[in-house]
């Protein structure tokens, strides 16, 4: 039987999704409580995409085949009660035999939260990036107009080791929501490069702090300045907010 998992986790407490050679990721924690529900051996749990350290989730998606004769739902409470408090199972159900966390996607949502008040709550340390001079958030919202739609985003992406044949992303939505000090860029396409929310929520504050210009957020955008600086948001203020999938590809 094929699970499909909807996780919530709070990035502080792992070293990312992908599992690491030490252990202490996600997938490498939900596999270890996996594999012990079932009396021992290997299991594999594939996620939708690599989440980094620090990176927190609100509804990441994964699959796991596990044997017949429990059912989703006591799958849930078992795995919610033996899991750490910082990973929650939200919803468990059967999925098709052929369904891909990953390769079924068909978009995704980030949130990336900024604080921009002089003192920082302590309930947003690790939760959000502490901006500390004033934003424009005029020149926010111009920057998200910017970036919205098809484009080459080879400029806001890191090398993670392996080549990217094809670096164009659509985002579907870029909007800016916000009252007082707290501030969300929230980001809605079909894919996304490795850091590449990061980094484009990093190229949004400097226009808002006034560093850098429309000017060179386009001309990255059109492969212009590669080789310069570029800035990556701290991880602890990005938040996976969901994963979408066409309904008759996830239903058993």
């Amino acid at each position: 039987m094929r699970l499909k998992l909807t996780l919530a986790y709070d990035g502080a407490a792992f070293r990312g999704w992908q599992s690491q050679s030490g252990g202490g990721s996600v997938q490498d924690v939900l596999q270890d409580v996996i594999g012990r529900l079932l009396g021992g051996g290997r299991v594999s749990v594939q996620g939708s995409g690599r989440t980094d350290a620090g990176v927190h989730a609100l509804r990441q998606t994964a699959h796991v085949d596990v044997p017949d004769g429990r059912r989703p739902a006591d799958w849930l409470r078992a795995l919610n009660a033996t899991l750490p408090p910082t990973l929650r199972v939200l919803a468990c159900a059967r999925a098709r035999a052929d369904f891909h966390a990953r390769y079924a996607a068909t978009g995704k949502t980030y949130e990336y939260v900024l604080w921009t008040g002089p003192v920082l709550p302590p309930h947003w340390a690790g939760r959000s990036w502490h901006v500390h001079s004033g934003l424009d958030v005029a020149a926010l919202r111009k920057a998200a107009a910017l970036l919205a739609g098809r484009h080459d985003f080879r400029g806001y992406s890191a090398n993670r080791g392996t080549p990217v044949a094809d670096t164009v992303r659509h985002l579907r939505s870029v909007k800016v929501r916000g009252r007082g000090p707290l501030i969300r860029l929230r980001f809605e396409g079909d894919g996304f490069l490795y850091k590449m929310a990061r980094m484009l929520a990093a190229a949004m504050v400097e226009v808002a702090r006034g560093r850098s210009s429309l000017a060179d957020l386009q001309g990255r955008l059109d492969g212009e300045g590669r080789g310069g600086p570029r800035t990556v948001a701290p991880a602890g203020g990005l938040y996976l907010v969901k994963v979408d999938y066409r309904r008759s590809a996830q239903s058993s």
